[in-house]
């Protein structure tokens, strides 16, 4: 699927009790972290759904952890799972991300919240992979 040049994007950094979010937009090629979601479960809906209200994306990207060799576990699952949650709660495009070491990257970094700052490098990897 081409997306139109400005398209704005927001990421997700899954976790089960924290998620990093980030916006961007194509345009730039660039990404913003912003405050990780603290929430369980279906507790965390209604803060992504004012996320999204507040952004408006084009789009949702979702980082999808794997094993340093490539497979999957138990947390690739559950990513996958939150993605296709996400496409069916608010119709938008997802697009998943292969997200090894971006929290490493983030706290080498110096990142104060690594799961936002892990959101922004999952997304700035999507933005550069478009062509």
């Amino acid at each position: 699927m081409e997306l139109v040049t400005g398209a704005s994007f927001l990421a997700f950094d899954f976790g089960l009790k924290r998620t990093g979010v980030a916006v961007g937009n194509r345009m730039l090629r660039t990404a913003t972290p912003q405050s990780t979601l603290r929430a369980e479960g279906d507790a965390r809906w209604p803060l992504i759904a004012a996320r999204i209200a507040e952004w408006q994306p084009d789009a949702l990207v979702v980082g999808v952890p794997f094993h340093p060799d490539g497979g999957e576990h138990e947390n690739t699952v559950r990513a996958r799972r939150f993605a296709r949650q996400l496409r069916g709660r608010f119709g938008l495009p997802v697009y998943e991300v292969d997200e090894r070491y971006t929290t490493t990257e983030a706290h080498a970094g110096g990142a104060r919240d690594a799961d936002a700052a892990a959101a922004a490098i999952i997304l700035e990897q999507f933005l550069r992979s478009l062509s």
